[in-house]
């Protein structure tokens, strides 16, 4: 699994990145096809279809980040990166310290984009 250095280095995925997805918008596109229709213009035609987007993942502590890649048939985790403390901790006071999976957004989101995008 790629760290976030590594990740950094990787161009092509950078640039495949959908920073605006959520882990509730991926399952709608993929695994609930036929409410495709009723939202937005990007459609799921064939397993070909992916979509990279991160979550913030909270089932353990302390929670971090994984980069999803997601089709109709899986997810896998192709990064995980950890979170700073003074972050982490803003979120999960956010969250009202839930577990669960959260969409990138945030604090959490503007710190991921200076470290990967300057």
């Amino acid at each position: 699994m790629m760290q976030l250095s590594e990740l950094k280095k990787n161009h092509e995925l950078m640039n495949s990145i959908d920073w605006n997805m959520t882990p509730e918008e991926a399952v709608r596109l993929y695994l609930e096809w036929g409410n495709n229709w009723a939202r937005g213009n990007y459609v799921i035609r064939s397993k070909g279809d992916v979509s990279h987007y991160f979550v913030v993942y909270a089932w353990e502590d302390p929670p971090v980040i994984y980069l999803i890649r997601r089709n109709s048939e899986e997810a896998v985790e192709l990064a995980k990166i950890r979170i700073p403390e003074d972050i982490k901790n803003g979120f999960l006071k956010e969250v009202g310290f839930n577990k669960g999976v959260y969409p990138l957004d945030g604090p959490v989101k503007d710190w991921l984009k200076t470290q990967l995008l300057n």
